[in-house]
């Protein structure tokens, strides 16, 4: 039984760790490394992402630097970040690419919201289908007389104390991003 805990609770985990990922994809007002790692810039005829062939920093809250290590990259990486669907204009001096990332308007930061809400809906489904294997497993487990009728209800309490822990979990993840969203 505490196998099918255990791995509930990793599997939950996970749920809330590629919700943090897609919200990392989110643009805030923010400059922040998180929105270049997903633009993949074909090198020589091979899909690769920036940070494989370039340094990306961010050297203040507004700006986003990225320095391929080989020259012949420059225009390929200039090309990604504008056909990438983020709506960036990089700025080319010949030594490092420069990305400003301009202000959001109210309507913009609005659609963000939405868009955060659906990922955070999203990982709560995820954490629900987990809850209900770990149900299936247990309810198993009691048809197989592995483990007593009481030790299932203990168990299928547990699964919900944990269920709820981990929505719970979303619910404050995704509050924190509104805030930073509609932060001006």
């Amino acid at each position: 039984m505490q196998t099918v805990l255990n791995d509930g609770k990793k599997r939950m985990a996970g749920a809330i760790g590629a919700l943090d990922k897609e919200f990392g994809k989110l643009r805030t007002g923010r400059a922040t490394t998180a929105l270049v790692d997903t633009i993949v810039v074909d090198y020589y005829g091979t899909p690769t992402p920036i940070s494989q062939l370039s340094s990306v920093s961010v050297p203040d809250s507004k700006t986003i630097t990225i320095q391929p290590w080989d020259k012949g990259a420059f225009g390929a990486v200039e090309k990604a970040i504008q056909t990438s669907d983020l709506g960036l204009n990089p700025v080319n001096d010949g030594k490092i690419i420069r990305i400003s990332i301009p202000p959001l308007t109210e309507e913009r930061r609005k659609e963000l919201v939405k868009v955060a809400k659906k990922y955070t809906e999203d990982a709560k489904i995820a954490i629900r289908n987990v809850r209900r294997d770990m149900n299936d497993a247990l309810k198993k487990m009691e048809k197989d007389k592995e483990i007593s009728e009481d030790d299932l209800r203990r168990g299928e309490g547990e699964v919900q104390k944990m269920t709820d822990e981990y929505v719970k979990k979303a619910d404050d993840v995704v509050a924190a991003k509104e805030k930073e969203i509609l932060e001006i």
